[in-house]
């Protein structure tokens, strides 16, 4: 592996026609690092990884991968990356060694190392007794580790997963972030796209993106002070949150009360105002929701959510 970091994206843009889908993106990855790239549907997740892929080309800036140019060394750079992409790349009419076989040799594995590896990814996925099966008949948790297995067979340095737990169940989510942990403690490093603010948790260091832009990159902790700086969070509990949230949005879009954000969490309703003046702010919607026939139970300052910094962050940039 390289010395330097393992990813690095310098002013990289991808046009579609006159559609901006990567817009002037910098980051970088180092080496060994859990690093989660999050954004909604739509926001340019998947495009960037296929550019940082190779398999397309980048309107204008520059990737390296490993240390390679993806786009003119993206075949030796190849060789040494995962994929596992957001439709598990399975096919359906193998069984699950079947389709490890069909990776090992794609990846010019030997036969005595994918017999090596097949016992370790069997265990992996949990499938010892079920190798033999269709995959067509296992569980989307199995699916889901078994696509693992086939991204990281030929032991990659470098693995990216394009939303892996989209669709699966919360339990299949965790035990797969337990393995994505078991891969970064062996030094593989892990780019993992995302719209589960939970799992941003996890990661060591994240970017947001939206609209194709980064707007906000860094630790989760260093990512919630730089939020705290822009404004105070006011959780917000009381009875009735849709003449709540009307009541709020209302004030906001008419200048009563001067609040940055205001967003529903559950039950619960988010407001972010400037810190200076939040002790003020309390007060004026404790009376504007008693009018509005929605009772307040408490409004308390609480440290803000990692949905809170993106909502935060994409607002900042004018998105």
């Amino acid at each position: 592996m390289s010395a330097g970091p393992a990813i690095v994206v310098e002013h990289l843009s991808k046009e579609f026609g006159r559609f901006k889908a990567v817009d002037d993106i910098s980051l970088q990855v180092r080496q060994g690092e859990i690093f989660g790239f999050l954004g909604p549907n739509g926001a340019g997740k998947t495009t960037t990884i296929r550019i940082l892929l190779g398999l397309l080309l980048p309107t204008g800036g520059q990737a390296h991968v490993l240390g390679y140019d993806v786009a003119r060394q993206a075949k030796a750079m190849q060789a040494r990356v995962g994929y596992m992409s957001q439709i598990f790349t399975l096919y359906n009419d193998l069984t699950a060694e079947e389709n490890l076989r069909f990776y090992a040799q794609a990846y010019g594995l030997s036969r005595a190392a994918f017999r090596r590896k097949r016992e370790e990814i069997i265990a992996m996925a949990g499938l010892e007794g079920r190798a033999g099966e269709f995959t067509r008949n296992l569980s989307g948790g199995w699916r889901q580790r078994l696509a693992l297995g086939c991204a990281i067979i030929h032991e990659p340095d470098l693995v990216f997963l394009d939303e892996p737990t989209a669709g699966v169940d919360p339990v299949s989510r965790r035990d797969f972030w337990e393995l994505i942990y078991l891969l970064a403690g062996r030094g593989t490093t892990v780019f993992v796209t995302t719209h589960y603010m939970d799992e941003a948790e996890q990661c060591q260091r994240l970017a947001f993106i939206s609209g194709g832009r980064i707007v906000a990159q860094g630790t989760p902790d260093s990512l919630k002070v730089e939020a705290m700086q822009r404004g105070q969070v006011l959780e917000v509990d009381c009875a009735h949150a849709d003449l709540a949230m009307k009541a709020l949005r209302r004030a906001q879009a008419e200048g009563r009360l001067p609040l940055q954000e205001v967003a529903l969490y559950g039950s619960q309703i988010h407001v972010v105002v400037a810190t200076a003046k939040a002790p003020a702010v309390r007060e004026a919607i404790a009376r504007l929701l008693g009018a509005a026939g929605a009772d307040v139970y408490g409004i308390e300052p609480i440290s803000p959510t990692l949905e809170d910094v993106f909502i935060s962050s994409v607002r900042s940039q004018g998105l």
